[in-house]
């Protein structure tokens, strides 16, 4: 592609308009992947300076670079932002198949990865063409592809815009993360609905503060970033926002005076009812989601499928049918106990699924979780009082200690703990120990990891899955019982 439409909308401080028609191979932004006839774009990272390696980007066969570092070189573009020029330079290379979708984008610490799931469900289930991006990948149909983040890098996410046009997508349902909107991964993008499910604390190992933190959730409600808000108005900062909002938006939540609402409500491990009012308009809601976070879940994705013009009994009927996200609050009915395996990995997500456990538990509530490692250290002790306060007993574990010891993180969530807990740091042998020991109706949470494939120790992503493991103690235990049986038969047959 010729570079002047690769730069179209780029805020340019220098450059030699020479270099107007050439035309580029790629881009790219590691001078190890750069090959002859690419654009090469300098990125300031938290541990590197692309610019440090213009001369061995020019040395693989760049023929252009980007950088907003000022340079006398007149192959080297000199612009205002380069995260923002990347993007918009990966916009422009996928010919700005962006603007051809209607894009719905969600962001919050969690909830995303349920409402964008959900959306999307609802949104096939009315007859429209559908692109999911988020935490599980991007899928079109029953195509799966694995991204790596939950938004994707700007090429990454614009070459799966222009697939998405090419396959006939009318909608793209996409999870915004905080960091995506701070690195200005979005730049560019026009979105149709933008949704805030809450602000709590995640991340602060890159944001060092809530404020920082929140700047860039907040972000997604700019003037020239999105069309209309939808936000939960039972999270406290998102409240306290409100004012920063520069479009016109919609609230949800259980208070009355909500634009879209949940009353009514009746919860079980089988099931969620509740009347959502829209606007004066009532609709009986039978979900499979469980719990009151999962009501709001629900209620975001009701508003933004009416406000995208869904029949009011479509909506109703798709939002019966959606089954729970993979590895979020799923539940697995025993005749000894309920097991819910859940991603929570935040205080907030682990607290709102511990509580909506313990208020459908009838017998004890055990919860086995544990950190990650080179993550953000200050929600360690604050996860080990949560789960201590709610759960009868607490189980302590890994999670990904990544390049941690696993002990020191599991040090750091016990200072949390007000009562005694058990530590077993093998994941496996933790839930193997939970499952010998409780038998009697409780209910055991396992939580941090949901659906994830894997367990990251010491740079080495292992397989592993929590489903797995109690699926395969589960067939161990019938085999075993059907070697006793037919043990059995076998003496009676002596007889």
């Amino acid at each position: 592609m010729e570079l002047f439409k690769i730069i179209k909308d780029i805020r340019i401080k220098k450059y030699n308009p020479s270099l107007d028609y050439i035309d580029l191979r790629d881009i790219k932004t590691s001078h190890k992947d750069v090959k002859k006839g690419d654009l090469f774009i300098a990125l300031h990272g938290e541990n590197f300076n692309g610019n440090d390696f213009i001369k061995q980007a020019f040395d693989n066969g760049a023929q252009v670079v980007i950088s907003d570092e000022k340079n006398d070189d007149e192959r080297i573009i000199y612009v205002e932002n380069a995260r923002k020029a990347y993007s918009l330079a990966c916009k422009n290379f996928f010919d700005r198949a962006c603007d051809n979708l209607k894009i719905i984008a969600v962001t919050g610490t969690n909830g995303k990865t349920t409402v964008a799931n959900t959306t999307t469900e609802m949104l096939r289930y009315a007859g429209a063409k559908v692109g999911l991006i988020g935490t599980l990948g991007a899928k079109i149909e029953d195509e799966v592809i694995d991204t790596g983040f939950t938004t994707p890098d700007p090429y990454m996410l614009h070459k799966l815009f222009k697939k998405m046009e090419d396959d006939k997508c009318e909608y793209v349902v996409m999870e915004a993360s905080a960091h995506a909107l701070a690195l200005d991964k979005l730049e560019g993008i026009k979105f149709e609905i933008g949704v805030l499910t809450n602000i709590t604390e995640d991340h602060l190992d890159y944001f060092k503060d809530m404020e920082n933190y929140t700047k860039a959730k907040m972000k997604l409600f700019d003037r020239e970033r999105t069309k209309l808000g939808l936000i939960c108005v039972e999270d406290e900062l998102c409240k306290e926002n409100l004012l920063k909002i520069q479009v016109p938006f919609l609230t949800y939540g259980f208070n009355k005076y909500s634009d879209i609402k949940a009353e009514n409500i009746k919860k079980s491990f089988s099931g969620t009812y509740f009347d959502c009012d829209f606007f004066n308009e009532y609709m009986a809601i039978k979900t499979n989601l469980i719990g009151e976070y999962n009501i709001l879940n629900a209620l975001a994705a009701i508003g933004i499928c009416r406000s995208l013009g869904v029949p009011k009994e479509l909506v109703r009927i798709g939002m019966s049918c959606i089954n729970p996200v993979e590895g979020r609050f799923n539940i697995i009915n025993m005749k000894d106990n309920n097991i819910v395996i859940d991603y929570a990995h935040t205080p907030d997500g682990l607290e709102k699924i511990l509580e909506t456990a313990k208020d459908l538990s009838e017998n004890k509530l055990v919860v086995i979780f544990g950190c990650g490692g080179n993550r953000d250290r200050q929600k360690r002790p604050i996860m080990g009082e949560i789960a201590s306060r709610i759960a009868d007993d607490v189980i302590l574990t890994s999670d990904n200690p990544r390049f941690e010891e696993p002990y020191a993180i599991i040090d750091e969530i016990k200072s949390g703990i007000k009562k005694d807990c058990k530590v077993i740091e093998n994941r496996k042998k933790a839930i193997e120990y939970a499952l010998n020991n409780y038998k009697n109706g409780e209910t055991i949470v396992i939580a941090g990891k949901g659906a994830e494939k894997y367990q990251e120790i010491k740079g080495v992503k292992y397989p592993y899955n929590d489903f797995d493991v109690v699926y395969k103690y589960y067939r161990k235990r019938i085999k075993e019982i059907s070697s006793w049986q037919n043990q059995n038969e076998d003496e009676e047959e002596k007889y």
